[in-house]
């Protein structure tokens, strides 16, 4: 499936809201356990979406026929890479963590290959997401990869993150044959995996033993439900009706390249060789798995 510009403009919009999301997060888990972060994520985002369907008279997506497909969905593209993910991060840096989650594209491209008959698997598509991906290593530096201290299961937690994230872009599809419009789709798995994520919270962290969080915990949390979750899977849905999962799925190639660009802007951090070397391997390998340029050529 071939994006348009518009799908390209929000896909870039998504990479910076969800950039944001690991340093929102890597905030959060230093008071709060992973677990009830997501809890907190996942419940909060689920709110604030409640007003944006009131505010645009859409009715709760909660019919018979859905309830299934949302708890599938809050499964694997909420609760699994979430908890994987904040998990992660209290043993590896965000860098790293962003670096391991931009293999979702691969694991997209391989599941859509076997469950999708319209998103066969293509040598430009599979060269592509290769590429993106060395980009995104070159891009952080393999300082950090090389870091003494990085746990394996951190690394194997992301993995495994990435690879739920793949099953979920694939899954995805079928909420464009129920004909639920984005914003119901993101409310209907973020009220699903809330309410699983509670017996686990009161179970496993017990919330009334916890001290309570700082200001600037709050703060990184409900920047993390209602920015990097409520608005950005709005963002998502809308891509991946339009574009397909494999397409959708290319955000995580964008999201280190986002935070290194708001970090240049507004921190007035430098970039070094290695960042434009790392984000020109990205750029290629979006046109790469695009194919419109291939298809000039092949027009001459």
């Amino acid at each position: 499936m071939r994006m348009n510009i518009q799908d390209w403009l929000l896909l870039v919009l998504l990479s910076v809201i969800w950039g944001g999301a690991f340093f929102f997060a890597a905030v959060a888990v230093k008071e709060l356990p992973p677990l009830t972060v997501v809890g907190l994520r996942t419940g909060l985002a689920a709110l604030s979406l409640i007003l944006v369907l009131k505010w645009r008279g859409e009715s709760l997506p909660f019919e018979r026929h859905s309830i299934r497909a949302f708890l599938t969905m809050g499964l694997l593209n909420n609760m699994v890479p979430f908890s994987l993910l904040f998990w992660a991060q209290t043993m590896i840096p965000s860098g790293l963590a962003s670096i391991l989650n931009a293999t979702t594209p691969i694991f997209s491209i391989l599941l859509a290959h076997i469950f999708l008959t319209d998103e066969r698997l293509a040598p430009n598509k599979l060269i592509g997401v290769l590429l993106g991906f060395i980009g995104v290593v070159l891009l952080l530096g393999g300082d950090i990869v090389r870091g003494q201290t990085l746990a394996l299961l951190g690394m194997l937690a992301c993995l495994g993150a990435a690879f739920s994230y793949g099953i979920a872009s694939v899954y995805g599809r079928r909420f464009k044959q129920l004909g639920y419009k984005p914003t119901q789709v993101a409310f209907g798995q973020l009220t699903a995996s809330t309410l699983m994520m509670i017996p686990i919270n009161l179970l496993i962290d017990k919330p009334w033993h916890l001290a309570p969080p700082s200001n600037s915990t709050w703060a990184a949390i409900l920047a993390l439900a209602i920015i990097s979750t409520a608005f950005a899977y709005i963002l998502f849905f809308r891509i991946l009706a339009s574009a397909g999962a494999v397409n959708v799925a290319l955000v995580t190639l964008l999201i280190p390249l986002s935070a290194i660009l708001l970090g240049t802007l507004i921190l007035g951090e430098t970039l070094l060789p290695r960042h434009y070397a790392g984000m020109s391997l990205i750029a290629i390998g979006l046109l790469a798995i695009d194919g419109r340029v291939s298809s000039l050529f092949k027009r001459r």
